[in-house]
């Protein structure tokens, strides 16, 4: 599912229009995204939780040249489902 989908699907869902459909989806992105910019999760009691977490520094390999590189430590964001969103 793509964006456009998904904006379809919670406007058919909600009964709002899909104009406010999207700008209700890209308002809760950009609020989670700004909240794991400072460090917050974001927790949706059923169904997840969305973190940040420090990926250490690390060694690999350039699989064109066969070279090993240095990785740089980096932040990733992490997603944690949860009991209710969980598949069968």
């Amino acid at each position: 599912m793509n964006k456009s989908e998904l904006v379809n699907a919670m406007a058919a869902q909600s009964g709002l229009s899909k104009a406010d459909a999207k700008k209700a989806l890209e308002a809760f992105v950009a609020t989670v995204a700004n909240a794991m910019k400072e460090g917050d999760k974001v927790s949706l009691v059923g169904f997840g939780t969305f973190a940040v977490s420090q990926r250490a520094a690390r060694k690999g390999v350039n699989p064109a040249t066969q070279k090993p590189v240095e990785i740089p430590a980096k932040k990733v964001v992490r997603f944690k489902p949860g009991a209710e969103l969980a598949l069968e």
